[in-house]
């Protein structure tokens, strides 16, 4: 063979190699992204046109998001913010947009005690959340549209109990929380305790899930959240009044025929 057949057959390979080195970087780059962005990597690919732009823009996130001097909550303040979501949350009984629109400037309050530039406009908020918190990102998205609309009057309770529901989930991700009991239980709990008279209590329906569309998570974070639908249960308690009456009355009867049975014999 030839000097000059073994040089071309070494840059063939060298080429090959190249190529497949680079396709295997892009494939491993692709997986990482996906797997740090989740679902937000399938929505940069759907605003972009190709593939290729919608990963850069999601490696410049990254790179941005590098830069930024992300930091804890001290123990007092994560205590502070829970105090002041319990209050929003017992707010939106009686006031449901304003609880929102104070559940979202809460959400922009500790963005930025966090490191996050809270002043840059919504849409780089998202991109900077989306790092982090990009399995939540798109509750985070849900639910400034529904505040948007009801901005307008355009959003009915259910959704702003929805919009409750999922800026709850950034919160307690932002407050690195996890599910605190604390955070989410306390307006259910105080709901639930019936008044003075003991005739009316204040609990979440049990529905069926999806009946208004969601999920039994989305449920079961609504009753913890106390911003689920308020019933009354006084026809509980009536019914449950007259079943007693009932048997008390059946049990008479059986007692007065044994009796009757005992003198016939």
């Amino acid at each position: 063979m030839s000097t000059v057949a073994v040089v071309v057959i070494v840059i063939v390979v060298l080429v090959v190699l190249a190529v497949a080195g680079y396709f295997a970087r892009a494939q491993a780059r692709r997986r990482g992204l996906r797997q740090r962005f989740g679902p937000e990597y399938d929505r940069a690919v759907k605003d972009h046109e190709s593939t290729r732009e919608a990963e850069q823009e999601l490696l410049a996130r990254q790179k941005r998001h590098d830069q930024l001097e992300i930091r804890p909550l001290a123990p007092e303040v994560r205590e502070r913010h829970l105090g002041e979501w319990r209050q929003v949350q017992e707010r939106f009984v009686d006031a449901p947009e304003t609880a929102v629109s104070e559940a979202d400037r809460l959400i922009h309050q500790v963005m930025s005690e966090r490191g996050y530039p809270a002043d840059e406009g919504y849409e780089q908020q998202v991109a900077d959340l989306s790092v982090e918190h990009a399995a939540t990102i798109g509750r985070y998205r849900q639910a400034h549209d529904i505040g948007s609309r009801a901005g307008s009057g355009q959003a009915s309770t259910e959704d702003l109990r929805q919009a409750m529901v999922h800026y709850r989930a950034l919160f307690t991700e932002l407050l690195d929380i996890g599910d605190d009991a604390n955070a989410t239980n306390h307006a259910t709990d105080r709901a639930a305790e019936p008044d003075a008279a003991g005739s009316e209590t204040t609990a979440a329906p049990a529905t069926e899930t999806g009946a208004r569309g969601e999920t039994a998570e989305e449920e079961a974070e609504a009753e913890r959240d106390g911003t689920a639908p308020r019933t009354k249960t006084g026809a509980k308690v009536k019914a449950a009044a007259e079943r007693a009456e009932t048997d008390t009355k059946t049990r008479a009867r059986t007692t007065r025929t044994a009796r009757r049975d005992d003198e016939g014999a």
